[in-house]
């Protein structure tokens, strides 16, 4: 059962609110996938560094990726919520007024260079300068939240509201959590014994299309991913992390990782031809960057829950088997490069070929 409210049962004003959220989302899913993927591209350029390419086999769900962090990659963590977030929840998602995105919060850290002149308005999603403001706050340690701004006057609008943000929910509560809703467990973690309690921990792991040795951020979004559940609407996450070179995205319809990905320029007039483009035309509107004649583009995979990691039909309690797989791969595309309205993701599929 979902722990949001679908869009069928929502009343016209939630409705409506809806609707803004997923187009406010879709602007920032564009925002996000240049931050963390080009500008990343271009700080290893700038540096006269190769650009690390993800490997194919990094994209399996069960796959571990190499412990090597990479300076030049952008990394972050931003929430963005539907609705806004009870102050009940602030022992777990550290937001309070001392991290608010005031002037005199964000002129009080170090890390931001601030002009005397601070534009209020610069805070929400539909202000020209929003995506100047989120750039400059994504370097920060921590999390950003986006939610939606309380008061009447304010009731459809979004802002940044806190930066600096930590989550403070423990693993094994976000685990326990998961494995009592798919009915793994009754009450308690622990209640089967100490490896059943490990084996649920990596399954949450894997749940969440990472392995159990995911750094620090990758493994704060999806415990706060996990945590949002407990608030009846819709979240999204995205993720950086300097080892992953991914933007990994979260919310209501799964898991996401998104990546550059390099084609030879026979591969790319395959690509082409396969779906009915010139390649011109794709290159024009997918290629995001060349290395000679090689092309580079925007590679997004989308995984898929199996039976194994979903609430069983009957309810009754279910027995967990390590070997069998909670994740797999649901979609693979090539998405168009940001900006660009008229072509959709093309189809493709490289990650087991």
């Amino acid at each position: 059962m979902a722990f949001w409210t679908v869009r069928e049962a929502l009343s016209q004003t939630n409705k409506l609110r809806r609707s803004f959220y997923e187009l406010l989302r879709d602007d920032l899913d564009q925002f996000m996938v240049s931050y963390a993927l080009i500008d990343s591209y271009k700080n290893f350029l700038s540096k006269n560094i190769l650009y690390p390419f993800v490997e194919k086999r990094e994209l399996k769900p069960r796959a571990r990726i190499p412990d090597v962090e990479y300076e030049c990659q952008n990394t972050f963590l931003v929430i963005f919520v539907e609705d806004t977030i009870p102050a009940v929840h602030k022992k777990y998602i550290r937001f309070f007024d001392l991290n608010k995105t005031t002037k005199m919060n964000l002129l009080h850290s170090k890390t931001l260079r601030l002009s005397d002149h601070f534009d209020r308005n610069q805070k929400y999603l539909d202000s020209v300068h929003f995506y100047d403001f989120i750039k400059s706050l994504l370097p920060v340690d921590y999390a950003l939240i986006i939610q939606r701004a309380p008061g009447i006057k304010k009731r459809d609008c979004y802002n940044l509201s806190h930066f600096h943000v930590k989550i403070d929910w423990p693993i094994a509560a976000a685990a326990e959590d998961l494995a009592q809703s798919l009915r793994y467990i009754s009450k308690d973690l622990y209640e089967k014994g100490d490896k059943y309690a490990e084996d649920i921990q990596k399954k949450f792991f894997e749940c969440y299309g990472l392995s159990a040795s995911a750094g620090g951020r990758r493994t704060a979004a999806i415990v706060a991913a996990q945590y949002l559940k407990k608030i009846p609407c819709i979240s999204t996450v995205y993720v950086g992390s300097s080892e992953s070179r991914a933007l990994m995205r979260i919310s209501e319809r799964g898991i996401s990782r998104s990546i550059l990905m390099k084609f030879t320029d026979k591969e790319l007039r395959l690509i082409a031809k396969a779906n009915s483009l010139t390649p011109s035309t794709f290159k024009k509107n997918y290629m995001v960057a060349h290395e000679g004649k090689d092309g580079i583009f925007i590679f997004q995979a989308t995984y898929c829950y199996t039976n194994h990691s979903r609430p069983p039909d009957d309810g009754k309690l279910h027995e967990l088997k390590s070997d069998l797989h909670w994740l797999t791969v649901g979609a693979q595309h090539i998405i168009p490069k940001p900006g660009v309205r008229k072509y959709p993701p093309l189809p493709i599929n490289v990650i087991y070929t």
